[in-house]
């Protein structure tokens, strides 16, 4: 998992998907965690890009994740939407907000503190 620059993640109500990929932009892992398991994941995982929905937990998540030192950032889901490439299920979202981060400028997402 040392090659994993970007990742994206759809938040949802009592899990999550998770979306991994390297600086070519190829899919390395895809994986759904809970909300607990979510913590323990990237407090272990080495420091990279993560990219979310701007929803109403996304804040709270990015917060958390970026005390981890990793770079969160959120997207605004009208960014995310022409990169599904089928029908709409979760796993499809998480890895549509990897492709939006990795195609649109930085001006279409915004970094947390």
């Amino acid at each position: 998992m040392q090659d994993v620059t970007l990742i994206g993640i759809n938040l949802d109500k009592h899990s999550f998907h998770l979306h991994g990929q390297d600086r070519r932009g190829k899919a390395v892992f895809c994986e759904k965690v809970s909300r607990k398991r979510l913590i323990e994941f990237f407090a272990t995982f080495p420091a990279c890009t993560v990219v979310m929905e701007a929803y109403a937990g996304a804040h709270h998540a990015a917060r958390r994740l970026a005390s981890f030192g990793h770079q969160v950032k959120l997207t605004s889901p009208q960014f995310v939407r022409p990169f599904a490439k089928s029908n709409m299920n979760d796993s499809v979202d998480a890895e549509a907000i990897c492709e939006a981060a990795s195609n649109w400028p930085t001006t279409n997402s915004a970094s947390v503190c």
